[in-house]
């Protein structure tokens, strides 16, 4: 990959190997949105609790992500953490840091690895690995296969920051047995 961005006179093709998006150089990922979309990303909104009380204003839903407590901008007295992102109303939701934690998550856009869509029918559930995000350490979840492309995972112990659009990877082992984007 680097070989083919350095033939394209791509500046990333010199940068060292990244944890995060990797073709944002600077990390400013709602900066990037910004300028590859135009100005077509979603205006500024309002923070609020889960029952919906106004706390105060947001720089945009591209600001912010699923635990995120740095940045908000808002004086609570104590630490809040973002724990939900409604993109239909354009709210960020911001809660206390238990709030981050779920026990289960589902997942759609299915990838079969080590085992077949065929051994692993719907209807069935399968005792896994579960991790939601890169470095996560990972937890135990029985993951139950409820469609054609769906699962329904619930972890052991609650797990941080489950985050819509993210990847969730089951492991068999040492082995991925399958994966899924979270819903």
């Amino acid at each position: 990959i680097r070989s083919m961005a350095e033939k394209a006179g791509l500046p990333v093709s010199r940068k060292p190997d990244s944890e995060e998006i990797c073709f944002v150089p600077d990390n400013d990922y709602a900066g990037f949105l910004e300028r590859e979309l135009g100005g077509k990303v979603p205006p500024a909104g309002n923070f609020v609790t889960r029952d919906g009380e106004i706390l105060g204003r947001h720089k945009g839903i591209t600001h912010y992500t699923i635990g995120q407590r740095r940045g908000l901008g808002l004086a609570m007295g104590h630490h809040v953490f973002v724990t939900e992102i409604r993109p239909d109303t354009n709210e960020v939701v911001i809660g206390e840091d238990g709030d981050v934690y779920s026990e289960s998550l589902t997942c759609s856009s299915l990838n079969f690895m080590s085992v077949s869509e065929e051994e692993f029918g719907v209807g069935d559930t399968r005792h896994l690995f579960g991790r939601i995000r890169y470095r996560h350490p990972g937890e135990w979840c029985d993951v139950k296969r409820v469609g054609e492309d769906r699962l329904e995972v619930h972890f052991e112990a609650p797990v941080r920051a489950v985050t819509p659009g993210q990847a969730a990877v089951f492991y068999d082992g040492d082995v991925i047995a399958c994966g899924g984007t979270i819903d």
